[in-house]
């Protein structure tokens, strides 16, 4: 079993386990940006309910009651909250998506870097256009880890705390109903998870797969024309694309089936906090404004699961091209191996192949009983059809 199927039949929380010391790495160095912009954030969410709480004072107290002296400080303290909440939103977004930008950059440099300190062997058994991939495309992701996507994620799951202490202070029997639908679509969107993450992973490797071939066709257009070999490169390149949008539907079903869940869920609560609530006005135990807060303050304690199906996905995106850039990062460089280099006495010039067979891999050979002689001062021509073996001998000798 290769390295990366190891990797993808164990559980989810163990390779979360083993990926939190590379996240860590990455985020210690940023910590104190990421304090100020969870600090941010709590101030941007604590502003944001400002405008559904004064709801309850407007319907009770300045209109049921007839006290007009509270409009003005209500509606200042919701200009106030409102101007609050925008400016955290453009300084959230200036200081975390620059950083993660950057954090993007360094990593591009970091495995380009180690990359080009691996040994021949490495190249010989990996497309140019999937190392290209690796470099570029798997480390975009990242950016949700330092980005916005995780901070807006625990601003949400915040926001859910606060609106569920307001919404048992002003119902407990309708949150507790409200909270039954959502604990159980939580659990079903764990699971979900669980499914998709393996099929981003997927797409990260097809589309490697493809870039590199693509990389290469391209790269070596003149030996593709010399064996009229258009129609085949076509082909297969068609091949990889269909894969890769097998992938993708796969994926927007998966999406689709979860926000159509997600959909469902906000109706069936709004029906059920609708009936309930009306026959707790009718009986006296709920205000009018109390009602028209608790279903304000429900939207946001029932947004976490809409932003678990949006943000969930991308930190899972992130999580999965974590795993395959770790994979190149762990790959042994060349100047680390001491038998890199070997001292000879005499370099006898004459290149001799007495039966070479060789294998990248296991059980799945390239060359089989390869013999030639070439005699110093001669030419000696390597002919074969495209992937037949002759850069690997070059890479041998």
């Amino acid at each position: 079993m290769t390295p990366t199927a190891k990797t993808e039949s164990k559980p989810t929380s163990e390779r979360l386990r083993e990926l939190l010391p590379d996240i860590l790495k990455l985020v210690r160095p940023r910590r104190r940006l990421l304090a100020l912009g969870f600090v941010l954030m709590v101030i941007n969410r604590v502003s944001g309910l400002v405008l559904p709480a004064s709801t309850k004072f407007l319907i009770d107290d300045v209109i049921g009651r007839r006290q007009i002296e509270l409009l003005t400080p209500l509606i200042l303290a919701i200009v106030t909250a409102t101007v609050i909440q925008g400016a955290t939103s453009f300084s959230l977004t200036q200081l975390l998506s620059k950083a993660a930008q950057r954090l993007i950059a360094e990593m591009r440099q970091k495995v380009q870097r180690h990359v080009g300190r691996l040994p021949i062997a490495y190249y010989d058994a990996n497309k140019t256009g999937a190392l290209v991939s690796r470099i570029m495309n798997d480390v975009e992701g990242i950016r949700n880890l330092v980005g916005t996507g995780l901070v807006e994620f625990v601003g949400g799951l915040l926001t859910a705390v606060i609106a569920l202490v307001v919404l048992i202070r002003i119902s407990p029997l309708l949150t507790g109903l409200a909270l039954l639908f959502i604990v159980v679509f939580s659990l079903a969107l764990r699971k979900a998870f669980g499914t998709i993450r393996p099929i981003f992973r997927e797409r990260g490797k097809i589309n490697a797969e493809v870039t590199g071939r693509l990389t290469e066709s391209l790269g070596g257009v003149r030996v593709v024309k010399g064996y009229h070999a258009e129609e085949r490169e076509a082909e297969v390149f068609a091949g990889g694309v269909r894969r890769l949008l097998a992938n993708v539907l796969q994926t927007l079903t998966a999406m689709s089936l979860m926000s159509l869940s997600a959909t469902v869920l906000l109706g069936v609560v709004g029906s059920v906090v609708m009936y309930v609530g009306a026959r707790q006005i009718l009986s006296g135990t709920l205000t009018l404004g109390g009602f028209v807060t608790f279903t304000a303050f429900l939207a946001f304690l029932t947004a976490p699961v809409f932003q678990v199906v949006g943000i969930g996905t991308q930190l899972t995106e992130a999580i999965a091209g974590l795993e395959r850039t770790r994979e190149v990062l762990r790959e042994r460089p060349e100047d680390a191996d001491p038998c890199r280099t070997t001292p000879l006495d005499e370099v006898e010039a004459a290149i001799v192949f007495d039966k070479v067979g060789f294998a990248y891999e296991p059980g799945k050979p390239v060359l089989h009983d390869v013999s030639f002689r070439s005699e110093p001062g001669t030419v000696t021509a390597l002919v074969g059809p495209s992937g037949s073996g002759k850069s690997t001998i070059i890479g041998l000798i």
